[in-house]
């Protein structure tokens, strides 16, 4: 294989004339970087010499990020104005990077241009993006298990049909974070939502009913 031995082998024509060319490759190392390992089989994975798992960014590596961002911007962000951001970038940089844009331009249509703590927080609340990073689409999925499945357990497809959303989406952009958070919890029956998503949006927990038996 290529990864292997460096050549390819191209297959021209079909039938009984068919017929292989090989092609000899330069050495090269290969990098790949995927989100979903699972999926991918184990001979694939052995071809590889090294396997890392990179974690989540902290707030400290996205304030330097976005400090960094603002001065090839050219922008005036004060350090707390920073670290807003950054706290509100679901530990991703990518999102911190487009926060920060956005949050240039209430600077400059309400502020002097500097990006403070001040204009950070209205900005992204603004934006519909909580202290915790979540927005309006992560609000909806609580909700929709806390106030119509009583907190689960529900299925990821209803939740999914409930919000709009396709479930690949929800399962693959918006869960990941919200576990990561604490926000919910997967279960063999489905996903509930824990003590801390009942704190965050300020709904009181209801005892839920408990299905007993046919004549209790």
């Amino acid at each position: 294989s290529a990864m292997e031995d460096y050549k390819l082998d191209i297959m021209i024509d079909q039938g009984p004339a068919a017929r292989s060319i090989p092609i000899k490759l330069e050495k090269f190392t290969l990098i790949g970087a995927t989100t979903r390992q699972g999926l991918l089989s184990s001979p694939m994975l052995d071809r590889f010499g090294i396997t890392c798992h990179l974690d989540y960014y902290n707030n400290e590596n996205l304030t330097d990020i976005v400090n960094r961002s603002a001065d090839i911007l050219n922008l005036k962000i004060e350090n707390k104005g920073s670290e807003e951001i950054a706290k509100r970038s679901r530990a991703t940089p990518r999102i911190a990077n487009r926060l920060l844009r956005r949050t240039r331009d209430f600077a400059i249509v309400k502020g002097n241009g500097v990006i403070s703590e001040e204009i950070a927080k209205y900005a992204l609340e603004s934006l519909g993006v909580d202290e915790y990073g979540l927005d309006k689409i992560d609000k909806k999925i609580l909700e929709t298990i806390i106030l119509k499945h009583n907190g689960g357990p529900v299925g990821l497809t209803n939740i999914a049909a409930s919000i709009g959303e396709d479930p690949g989406t929800v399962e693959d952009v918006y869960e990941p974070f919200l576990i990561i958070e604490g926000f919910i919890k997967r279960t063999p029956k489905g996903r509930e939502a824990t003590e801390l998503a009942y704190k965050h949006l300020g709904i009181k927990k209801n005892k839920k009913i408990s299905q007993g038996g046919l004549f209790s």
